[in-house]
């Protein structure tokens, strides 16, 4: 048994790496046969401002989602479960429908659209934040809920002031997940593509993710996106060795529910602080989504355009997640057989976070425009790259309970002789239809919000709801595209749902 998951596995190693590799490859060789290129003003124009508004994306994240985080804390009110729930909001809601609430909310015809131009760094920095801090502020809750009651305990015999408490006790928790937690929202920020995309304003405001696919669909000019996806490939894989290095993940989400009794905050200035940060943060995570669903019930519609979109989502997101299944089982499979096997699943996952989508497909249009037409390969390769983009939620939902399986029925498997499909179908299946469900379900969702793969391959007549926003919104017919974001949010939100109990419930 050990042997043929080791086969199968490899199979999937060898599928994945070839996978990036037919990416990687053409960019290496095309972006070095033209080194001088490098120092051309637009891609160094190009790569400051990447790192620029990811730098400030970071900062403007930590500045309000520790703040928000310690007030969640240390405060007890009225409705406090369900703004931790709030936090959750961002991670379910795709890029482009938080975008167009943002632009309902400060676009030019918004509620508030003559506080500032929405469109250029303003915009890009009110869009990263609205979807960092409250990952800043999850984060920084797991490490605060974390400390030992003791610890509080023994603050408040001691007479600790705030100011005290803040010293000795929060901020070491927090420095411990600072580095981590800064790290992971500018690799994200530094590969944002649908929040530049449309929130950019031109030229003087693009990073590497949206350059490159201009370079390909625009200016049809690989030359350049390969140089482009060189430079996005340095920084990203830079910045995933910093992360691995200090790593923001905690053991524990953040509870509905208090688990220490705090003795600290209780003078005049610790609550404004508290107030004002609690109160700042949900200005920035409710509007859009108020808009969104405000407008888009106003203009509710289903045109064939929309449903064919929803078909199409529905049948890439399908093929997306069961391609990533069929990719990771063997590797959860054989990683809680095998530490190597864990680490070299581990290792592959982790491709879609070291190579932005932009960077490998812009290696395999290098490759397929020689060779056949990249717009009769649409579905095929929107589907295998939304596959590749699921494989670290996939495998995350999938891998514990595979080792943990394994663990508890190797023995009695090996002892019954029930290998192969008999196991698969009489054993794990049964053990695990909670866990396969739930990777199939993060699957869906990945390929459901994304745009990425969708406008860099898709054709006139291949269109998903993301797309379909997109192509909206261009063409200013906001009340269809405000409706066409209500859709995706719900069945986005109906995905997160199931996710959720999936996730927590017991067999």
């Amino acid at each position: 048994m050990v042997k043929k998951l080791r086969i199968l596995s490899l199979l999937a190693l060898i599928l994945i790496a070839a996978s990036v590799l037919a990416g990687v490859v053409p960019v290496f060789v095309l972006g070095l046969s033209s080194p001088a290129a490098v120092f051309d003003s637009y891609i160094m124009q190009v790569t400051t401002f990447t790192l620029l508004q990811a730098g400030l994306s970071t900062l403007l994240s930590l500045a309000l989602g520790i703040p928000v985080a310690r007030a969640l804390a240390r405060r007890i009110f009225v409705g406090r479960a369900m703004a931790v729930r709030l936090l959750s909001l961002p991670l379910a809601l795709p890029a482009i429908v938080a975008v167009l609430g943002i632009v309902e909310i400060f676009g030019a015809s918004g509620i508030l659209g003559n506080l500032f131009n929405l469109y250029g760094l303003t915009g890009i920095l009110l869009a990263h934040v609205f979807f960092n801090f409250p990952l800043v502020a999850r984060l920084a809750m797991a490490r605060l809920e974390a400390i030992p009651a003791e610890s509080h305990r023994l603050a408040a015999q001691l007479g600790f002031s705030g100011r005290d408490v803040w010293r000795h006790v929060d901020r070491p928790a927090l420095l411990a997940m600072l580095p981590g937690a800064a790290l992971l929202v500018f690799l994200l920020c530094a590969a944002s593509f649908t929040v530049v995309l449309i929130l950019g304003g031109g030229p003087q405001a693009t990073t590497l993710e949206v350059a490159i696919y201009q370079s390909l669909r625009f200016d049809f000019d690989p030359a350049r996106a390969t140089l482009l996806a060189l430079v996005q490939l340095v920084l990203c894989a830079v910045l995933l060795a910093l992360t691995r290095r200090f790593p923001a993940s905690s053991a524990n989400w953040p509870g509905l529910k208090r688990g220490i009794m705090r003795y600290d905050g209780n003078a005049m200035v610790s609550r404004f602080i508290d107030g004002a940060a609690l109160v700042a943060g949900f200005l920035i995570l409710l509007p859009p989504i108020i808009a969104i669903v405000i407008a888009g019930s106003a203009g509710a519609f289903f045109s064939h355009t929309l449903m064919n979109a929803i078909a199409t989502s529905f049948t890439v997101g399908f093929a997306a997640a069961v391609l990533s299944f069929l990719l990771c089982w063997p590797l959860a499979q054989h990683g809680a057989r095998s530490k190597r096997g864990s680490r070299l699943a581990n290792a592959a996952v982790l491709s879609a976070f070291i190579l932005p989508p932009a960077v490998v497909a812009t290696g395999w249009f290098i490759v397929l425009s020689r060779h056949a037409s990249v717009a009769g390969l649409a579905p095929l390769l929107v589907a295998v790259m939304n596959a590749l983009m699921a494989l670290p939620f996939v495998h995350a939902a999938l891998a514990p309970a595979v080792a943990q399986a394994a663990e508890a029925n190797d023995r009695l498997c090996d002892s019954l002789g029930v290998s192969g499909f008999n196991r698969f179908r009489l054993i794990d299946i049964p053990v695990l239809r909670r866990a396969v469900g739930l990777s199939l379900v993060m699957g869906f969702i990945v390929s459901l919000g994304d745009l990425t793969a969708i406008l860099l391959f898709g054709a006139e007549g291949f269109v998903t709801l993301p797309a379909l926003i997109y192509r909206q919104m261009g063409s200013y017919r906001m009340e269809g595209s405000a409706f066409t974001a209500l859709v995706l949010t719900v069945l986005s939100f109906l995905l997160i749902v199931l996710a959720d109990r999936w996730s927590r419930a017991d067999d």
